[in-house]
């Protein structure tokens, strides 16, 4: 079985998020495999335990991205591709799944695996943009896969519920919380991660021009969400906080 994971470097969730004029500050910050990335990593690397096959894992992104590409080489996958998008000065999801389908568009593939949404922009646009310029069946935010030949049966969270989900391969899925528990690289997995492959691609060996893939959208402002005020304690009788409530609802909040 050919499994492939496309995952993306994002800021570790314990980071402290600045903002300098409009950007936010990456310097001496500390990036990690996105989070729900890493259930995709763990899930292909389960199939393949199932099934046999490959996993390889595949980014876009810059030189930097390379580390988490090793990560992930780390954890057991057997190969890895950065397509560098450094040629590109603005980059969008569209961007990113532009570049993905120029890769993919020339390889055999069985199943793609992908994080839900990344923890940065969280737009959760890449997996689905790529399955339809595949034209190949998607089904996002799984929490349970199973493979039986050509037909995958998945459950998908969709908001507290679940749905039961038939697809046939080739496939691509997207990861949610509660599918699996990743691994932690090991020493030697981390030792043979350093003599694995990582090839890497720019938009010539894609055949890719840049204006091809320039972002469509803009962003107009960065910022910070505002602190959180203290609360307010109410005192008194029921009767006189309900009335004190039922005010400041009105003057202060301005729900009702």
């Amino acid at each position: 079985m050919n499994i492939f994971v496309i995952l993306k470097r994002t800021f570790d969730t314990e980071e402290k998020i600045t903002i300098t004029n409009g950007k936010v500050q990456e310097d001496g910050a500390e990036f990690i495999i996105n989070p729900y990335d890493e259930y995709a990593v763990e899930e292909a690397l389960v199939l393949r335990e199932a099934h046999g096959g490959e996993v390889t894992v595949v980014t876009v992104g810059e030189e930097d991205a390379e580390k988490q590409l090793r990560t992930a080489l780390a954890m057991g996958a057997d190969k890895a591709v950065l397509l560098d998008r450094e040629e590109v000065e603005e980059s969008d999801p569209y961007t990113t799944a532009s570049l993905l389908h120029a890769y993919f568009k020339e390889q055999d593939f069985d199943i793609i695996l992908a994080g839900n949404v990344a923890v940065d922009g969280g737009s959760g646009q890449v997996g689905p943009r790529l399955a339809e310029l595949l034209d190949i069946p998607q089904v996002t935010t799984i929490t349970s896969l199973s493979i039986d030949g050509q037909t995958a049966s998945i459950v998908r969270d969709v908001e507290g519920d679940e749905e039961k989900v038939e697809a046939q391969l080739p496939l691509l899925v997207t990861a949610q919380q509660g599918l699996n528990e990743p691994r932690y690289p090991s020493l030697p997995g981390i030792m043979k991660a350093k003599k694995k492959p990582l090839e890497t691609l720019d938009l010539d060996d894609l055949d890719v021009d840049e204006e091809d893939v320039e972002a469509k959208t803009s962003v107009s402002e960065v910022y910070l969400p505002p602190e959180k005020q203290a609360g307010k304690k109410l005192e008194g009788e029921p009767s006189e906080q309900v009335k004190e409530l039922v005010s400041l609802l009105r003057s202060e909040a301005k729900v009702i």
